[in-house]
């Protein structure tokens, strides 16, 4: 059987992809042996995963390598500072790059940060994009988010080390390949576990909640979700549905104002902010939305592992018309455009749902008919081995055995939504984070003769780089 080393982030490191991996590895240990790196300090809190597969420092791949060659080496890149370890070991090792978002400019910025590097910030931006690549790395070091880094994914580098690329949309694959037109790319779904099914009408009683349409989004809340105009189609429709509600479930970002914009449109008391709430509260607040929204504008390429989690479950839900999100079938989820018509578009859609039941539970069944048949993990696993055998030559291996470990279907997760105990670890990690980028950039600011009398929002920099785009 061939062995692999299969560099990720994983539990209790906070990060979608840590879900990701863990939920994966069982099938692929269908296929081949696997050797687990990590960032060393790093314990896995699965103990499924301690138990069965080999847990090893990260900086010990290139020796254990040169002794005796993996048949392939998988990397797992996304747009955040807990890949740091894995960029660098990248430009020691080649291997194969599982990349999760086309931009990786917030990543950068705080990697250069932290290495006393924002020199090579500034110019890689002007040298690449000119004045408007200048004016944007001027803004982002102020703090002062701008959109236009969307369009500057600071992924040369990554692209140029990797010996192929899997990516799970059209939209990155077709991007990386005008970039690289010779790196073979293989396109392979992401996969998610299929829940099992909730009562609504036991959710909503659990949680107090009434009976009038109920609007839900979830996950970490920043100026990107669309909330603004979620909030105005949802005032518009409690016009016509005074009891309506509408829930935010999960954290939000300390720079967005949200509990102001709520006040402001008169929202006070049918709009309820969560915070974070532990996994079984959550799975009901899944199970009693009538309608959940999972907007976002711009994006970072990435495939939403949150909305096909929705999905799974069996919610009608309402996406953004850009990027990735226009692959997805129009009969399971409709899709708002991102321009003047999206508030019209949020309303009448869900006026047309919230009318017409028939139509909300097809939506729902073909929501979590596409999940079970085009995002099982086995496909997933399937199709990353196809891929390594046609790259590296091997012979295409059949799965030997059952999946390593039995993963734990729950309706959604995320690094917002784990036990108490998870909860502490990741606020006293990211806090930690927090303050070493803050110091990095200061430091960094200090040499480009910029200093704290220049009034820069040093922590605003430090968010932007360590979890603003969760």
């Amino acid at each position: 059987m061939y062995r692999i080393a299969y560099c990720s982030p994983l539990n209790p490191v906070a990060s979608g992809i840590s879900d990701y991996s863990e939920e994966l590895l069982p099938y692929l240990g269908q296929y081949v042996e696997i050797d687990l790196f990590v960032e060393r300090g790093i314990t896995p809190s699965n103990a499924n995963l301690r138990r069965i597969l080999p847990v090893l420092p990260l900086g010990s791949l290139p020796a254990r390598h040169g002794q005796q060659p993996y048949a392939a080496v998988i990397y797992h890149m996304g747009n955040s500072p807990v890949h740091s370890a894995i960029y660098e070991m990248l430009a020691r090792v080649p291997g194969v790059v599982v990349l999760h978002d086309w931009v990786l400019h917030h990543f950068k910025l705080g990697y250069l940060a932290a290495h006393h590097a924002l020199r090579s910030y500034q110019a890689e931006l002007h040298e690449r994009y000119g004045a408007a690549g200048r004016r944007a790395a001027e803004r982002m070091l102020r703090g002062q988010l701008t959109d236009a880094v969307f369009g500057m994914p600071l992924n040369d580098d990554v692209l140029n080390r990797a010996l192929g690329l899997i990516g799970h949309s059209r939209f990155l694959v077709e991007r990386a390949r005008a970039v690289r037109p010779e790196l073979p790319m293989a396109l392979v779904p992401m996969g998610v576990p299929l829940p099992p099914g909730l009562d609504p009408l036991a959710a909503r009683a659990m949680l107090g909640l009434g009976p009038g349409p109920i609007w839900a989004s979830f996950g970490h809340v920043n100026p990107y979700k669309r909330v603004e105009p979620a909030l105005q189609a949802f005032r518009q429709l409690r016009t016509v549905y005074p009891h309506a509600q509408y829930l935010l479930v999960g954290s939000v970002s300390p720079h967005y104002d949200l509990d102001s914009i709520i006040k402001q449109m008169g929202l006070i008391g049918s709009v309820t902010v969560t915070g974070y709430v532990p996994p079984e509260v959550f799975n009901s607040y899944v199970a009693a939305a009538d309608l959940c929204l999972n907007l976002r504008y711009p994006t970072a390429g990435e495939t939403s592992a949150s909305l096909l989690r929705l999905l799974a479950a069996g919610r009608p839900t309402l996406v953004s018309a850009t990027d990735a999100f226009l692959e997805l079938p129009d009969a399971v989820c409709p899709k708002v455009d991102v321009d003047r018509s999206e508030q019209a578009l949020i309303y009448h859609y869900a006026h047309l749902l919230h009318t017409t039941p028939a139509l909300a539970t097809a939506l729902s069944e073909n929501a979590r008919a596409f999940v079970a048949h085009e995002h099982t993990l086995a496909r997933t696993a399937e199709g990353y081995i196809r891929f390594l055998a046609q790259l590296y030559g091997w012979r295409l291996p059949e799965p030997t055995r059952p999946p390593l470990w039995e993963v734990i279907p729950e309706p959604f997760y995320s690094a917002t939504t784990r036990g108490p105990g998870h909860l502490t670890a990741t606020i006293a990690s990211s806090s930690a984070t927090i303050e070493a980028v803050t110091s990095g950039v200061g430091k960094a600011l200090a040499e480009l003769g910029i200093t704290a009398d220049d009034d820069l929002a040093l922590r605003d920099v430090a968010a932007i780089v360590t979890g603003l785009l969760t």
